[in-house]
């Protein structure tokens, strides 16, 4: 998905964004019935699952570039907040259900395990029919519809992270993103760890941190209320909160009080991802909008590998309780760093008079 990232971002600005999702999700939909051709016949191997996971991870790239766009395309820029709102409610929803759903579908007997990749495969074919039924909104000027761009998108892949880079508040807000990320990367690990030794039976766990990803769907809502804030306030404000969440979560308080921390915490989620979407997709120029939200994605998606094999090495040398502390101070030396960036506590929403 990284390495297929800043290529993807290229592809949403030369072609039809409905086209290469519809393609996308076809082709997902293939690779999927093949992993579960290949259990039901026996033929399963790692080099094929190794293989599924590239493709799958590279599709996964392009369509998040490109549905972003199409999104824009069809929505009006007055409901645009209200769309990335709803699709938070999406995505915190199907991260919620997708893991007990594709424990349950596995667990069904016969067709060699391959149920749940049969279904998978049927859910890519709902959202390439979705896919087309979008179509191109009415009223709209052609230079705005992608597929319709300027032969100024024949440019580098790079140009989105340029454009990123060059804009203050878009480089220190996507430099503490990218930090708060990959901190946030093997938070589980060191939770499950610190919960084992106070011998929490493991569906306690689970259910601990499905509590916790509860918290990203029930602060959809919350969306409309915190973006009165400025945004730079909103996300300095959730990342400070993060830094304490971090250091309580230390305490040794049982299964409940994790929950309720990791609930807590969740609630600015959307908000910070809608906050991000609405500064990339309103600010960034319409000829490299693609290649500025693949950039944004790929640099967000680059701490987080360093930042697994991080807590994995706390977790080696240090008692589970020390290295969420060491998580908790390095999260509040990068967050102390940007609050110190005036560009980012004074950024202002587009059209917010200054």
């Amino acid at each position: 998905m990284l390495a297929a990232g800043l290529p993807a971002g290229v592809l949403a600005d030369r072609y039809d964004s409905r086209t290469i999702v519809i393609v996308t999700e076809a082709a997902r939909a293939g690779v999927t019935a093949v992993v579960a051709v290949a259990l039901i016949a026996g033929w399963r191997s790692l080099p094929l699952l190794f293989t599924a996971a590239a493709l799958l991870g590279a599709g996964q790239a392009v369509r998040s570039a490109a549905g972003l766009l199409l999104m824009r395309s069809a929505v009006p820029p007055e409901q645009l907040t209200q769309a990335l709102t709803q699709d938070e409610v999406r995505m915190n929803g199907a991260a919620l259900a997708g893991p007990a759903l594709g424990g349950a579908l596995y667990a069904v007997r016969g067709l060699a395990h391959a149920v749940p990749f049969l279904f998978t495969a049927g859910t890519f074919l709902v959202a390439l029919g979705t896919a087309t039924l979008t179509g191109r909104p009415a009223g709209r000027p052609a230079a705005s519809i992608p597929g319709s761009r300027p032969a100024a998108t024949r440019g580098s892949m790079l140009a989105g992270v340029r454009t990123l880079w060059d804009q203050p508040v878009l480089r220190a807000a996507t430099l503490l993103i990218m930090f708060v990320n990959a901190i946030g990367a093997g938070l589980e690990l060191i939770i499950i760890v610190i919960l084992r030794h106070q011998a929490v039976p493991p569906g306690m766990i689970g259910l601990a941190l499905g509590i916790g990803a509860a918290g990203g769907l029930t602060g959809a809502p919350l969306v409309r209320v915190l973006h009165r804030l400025r945004p730079g306030v909103l996300l300095l404000s959730v990342c400070l909160l993060d830094v304490a969440v971090l250091a309580l979560l230390a305490v040794p308080a049982g299964p409940w009080w994790v929950a309720g921390l990791l609930f807590s915490v969740m609630l600015g989620v959307p908000a910070i991802r809608v906050l991000v979407d609405i500064l990339v997709i309103r600010q960034a120029p319409d000829e490299q909008r693609g290649r500025v939200i693949a950039a944004l994605m790929t640099l967000i998606g680059l701490g987080m590998p360093a930042g697994l094999a991080a807590c994995g090495l706390l977790l080696q040398y240090l008692p589970a309780q020390a290295a969420m502390l060491t998580l908790a101070a390095a999260e509040a030396v990068g967050v102390a760093y940007c609050c110190t960036r005036r560009e980012l506590r004074q950024a202002r929403w587009p059209g917010e008079p200054a």
